[in-house]
């Protein structure tokens, strides 16, 4: 089979990202949230980095019509009764995540494959709830999505070969490089960034340095891009403790304990960017 309508589910800013990529690429798109506000921010933040990339000559505003034409919003999973595909990009919340696959499963046609975006809960458990496990997986985009390469591609324990092949297909057509991982806890991505994020975390922790003087260590030591406190930061202190407990709990290695220091800025609402104040403060 070839996926040729899409339904994003979710409307936030991975939601978005992936609608608008999926869009671009000659798909038809429905962008799916329970809140008619999400979807409304979701289309205006796509139309803006629309614009963007007209103003650099990126692309032309006719190919910025033509794209913002395939996508149609829908705040209801019953218009998943026309999709071939569905990508699920909602919170990191197994319970949330289960009830919407168990309606989709209901919903979308027999055929249809549905996939999570999940940055590191279990493809396999997820699966479970449906009676297609043989065509859920973990398609697993890369923030912010228009500009990340990657995909990582997570097969459930029953995912099937051809389940597969039309997942690494299609993230041929987003012009996307993918990479086969097997469902382990974290995936690669995380399994290797979290625990360094945590470490970083440790080492302003135990007093060895300052957030700037870590961040600059691993940007001009290392060249990272972005040292790994701001990331935390960009990322959400809070994903970054979910991400370590589903580490620390699927793995049971003391390697994977969430630094103290992480937690107690989670307790105290200090989340990075989105809050205003995390390891840095913004304005």
């Amino acid at each position: 089979m070839s996926a040729k309508k899409v339904m994003v589910v979710g409307a936030g800013q991975m939601g978005s990202g992936i609608a608008q990529v999926f869009a671009q690429s000659g798909f038809e798109v429905i962008l799916n949230d329970v809140k008619k506000e999400a979807l409304n921010k979701g289309k205006a933040h796509i139309e803006k980095i629309l614009s963007k990339d007209v103003a650099k000559g990126k692309i032309t505003e006719e190919n910025k019509a033509v794209t913002l034409s395939r996508m149609t919003l829908s705040s209801s999973l019953e218009d998943a009764a026309s999709c071939d595909l569905v990508v699920e990009a909602i919170v990191e919340k197994m319970d949330v995540k289960t009830s919407v696959f168990k309606e989709l499963d209901r919903v979308a046609p027999k055929h249809a494959i549905l996939a999570t975006n999940t940055s590191s809960l279990p493809i396999t458990e997820i699966a479970a709830v449906t009676n297609r496990p043989e065509k859920v997986i973990g398609m697993h985009f890369m923030n912010p999505v228009p500009v990340m390469k990657l995909v990582e591609i997570i097969r459930g324990l029953q995912t099937s070969d051809e389940t597969y092949e039309v997942i690494q297909a299609v993230s041929e057509q987003l012009n996307k490089t993918s990479v086969e991982v097997n469902d382990f806890p974290g995936f690669v991505s995380n399994r290797i960034l979290l625990p360094m994020i945590n470490e970083a975390i440790y080492t302003v922790y135990e007093g060895v340095a300052s957030p700037e003087d870590v961040d600059t260590v691993m940007q001009l030591g290392m060249n990272h891009p972005m040292g790994p406190l701001k990331l935390a930061d960009f990322i959400g202190l809070d994903t970054c403790l979910s991400i370590m407990e589903v580490l620390h709990e699927g793995l049971g290695d003391s390697k994977y304990r969430p630094c103290p220091l992480l937690r107690k800025y989670v307790k105290a609402g200090w989340l990075g960017k989105k809050s205003g104040r995390g390891f840095y403060e913004y304005s």
